[in-house]
């Protein structure tokens, strides 16, 4: 597999909290190295191993806290899984397959049945794969979380009532969440779901036509990003404690990590809902800011944030170090 992609999506000089909406597979990406337009909604690389072992790890500690269902309905699971097999195995380079109804997969070495309109596992099997020892002791406990633990995205479903406009969460499958607990979330509408998250006001105040841009006219990809003090990957509010956030912790350029989420969003108007794909990839810091460019971009879209925003994102301990290190490496390029 190729190593991921690098995503830059800091490279405007503006830390800010908006849809941020792009056609996929349509329009390009300007914080890409080459700009270009992104076709796909799964990405395979050669962390994918690192993923599945995260994941792994947070299903065996404790399932129920990534994952759930708030009045799903039958045809909307059914389209949104559908669409997560079908593009799983059109995104996986053949090591995913899938036909109609039994999904395998050759790197993870097992394969099942399922009934994605009432989410059902109804054949599960193993065989040997390179893989194999990663997932050889978990049992899916659904159809959801058995597409989940095959991809390195996570996954969560949208629903909206045609009668009356509301939307909520309706499904997540959440095992690398970024200090949030996807348990609060469902069943919420998407101002609630966003709420917290600093700066999100002006967002939220387009909410019902945000919403049905998603399940009408998609599909988009967006990005986030921050800055993290480690590369792990699950940071739930339950999960043990590492070095990101946690008290005390001092600013380290060779520790920290630009931590960059690629979603997808993919709508099912004749299902009322949509599917929003989640994955996280941290790039060492060092690696992320390579040149004088990087440096005075990310430098000036830290400093463009709010403080409430400062405290959201984890960095009020770090960003004076933060901003000196990216100054003095624009000092020493003499521009």
């Amino acid at each position: 597999m190729a190593p991921p992609t690098v995503y830059r999506p800091f490279l405007n000089g503006v830390y800010a909290v908006s849809a941020g909406l792009y056609r996929l597979g349509a329009q390009a990406l300007p914080w890409l190295d080459t700009p270009a337009p992104e076709h796909h909604t799964f990405a395979f690389d050669d962390t994918y191993a690192a993923f599945i072992a995260s994941k792994a790890a947070a299903h065996r500690r404790a399932a129920w806290e990534y994952l759930g269902e708030a009045a799903l309905s039958p045809a909307l699971r059914e389209a949104a899984l559908t669409h997560v097999a079908r593009t799983l195995a059109a995104d996986s380079g053949g090591r995913v397959t899938w036909d109609g109804q039994t999904l395998r997969n050759a790197a993870l070495g097992w394969q099942a049945t399922l009934n994605l309109r009432w989410n059902a596992v109804e054949d599960l099997q193993r065989f040997e794969a390179p893989l194999a020892a990663l997932v050889q002791d978990l049992t899916p406990l659904h159809a959801l979380d058995f597409l989940g633990l095959n991809a390195p995205e996570d996954l969560a479903i949208v629903a909206r009532d045609p009668a009356s406009g509301r939307d909520w969460l309706a499904a997540a499958h959440v095992l690398s969440p970024q200090h949030w607990d996807p348990r609060d979330k469902l069943g919420r509408d998407f101002v609630a779901v966003h709420t917290p998250v600093a700066g999100s006001g002006p967002m939220n105040a387009t909410a019902p036509k945000l919403v049905d841009a998603v399940v009408s006219r998609g599909p988009f990809v967006r990005f986030a990003w921050g800055i993290s003090m480690t590369g792990r990957l699950d940071h739930h509010p339950a999960a043990p404690a590492d070095a990101d956030r946690a008290p005390g912790t001092a600013f380290d350029p060779d520790a920290a990590f630009l931590r960059v989420e690629r979603q997808t969003l993919t709508g099912f108007p004749g299902a009322h809902g949509a599917l929003f794909t989640i994955r996280p990839f941290t790039y060492p810091l060092r690696g992320a800011v390579q040149t004088p460019a990087h440096a005075r971009a990310l430098a000036a879209a830290l400093r463009t944030m709010t403080p409430e925003q400062v405290v959201y994102k984890g960095l009020t301990p770090l960003l004076p170090d933060l901003l000196t290190w990216l100054d003095t490496r624009l000092l020493h390029s003499g521009l």
